[in-house]
């Protein structure tokens, strides 16, 4: 399971702009180009586990400001999927 988890973690500090638009799409979370350049840019070269309540809850907060609240709590829910 260890391997699932670094696959996605390290999917995380690589993500573009334009997979999170699709991803988005993908998953019905409502989210602009300038919101996902901006979440690509910050998750950019981060060493994050969202498998971790701590690091995902600290993520969520600053996807919340810059996408907002209720984009951050779709990628919230969707983190909790991959976490399961």
């Amino acid at each position: 399971m260890k391997i699932f988890e670094n696959i996605i973690n390290h999917k995380m500090s690589n993500i573009t702009a334009e997979e999170l638009l699709k991803y988005g799409e993908q998953f019905n979370i409502s989210i602009t180009k300038p919101q996902a350049q901006k979440i690509a840019g910050y998750l950019r070269g981060k060493q994050i586990n969202i498998f971790e309540d701590r690091e995902r809850t600290k993520l969520i907060k600053e996807i919340a400001k810059i996408a907002g609240p209720e984009t951050a709590r779709e990628v919230n829910r969707l983190f909790l999927q991959f976490t399961k």
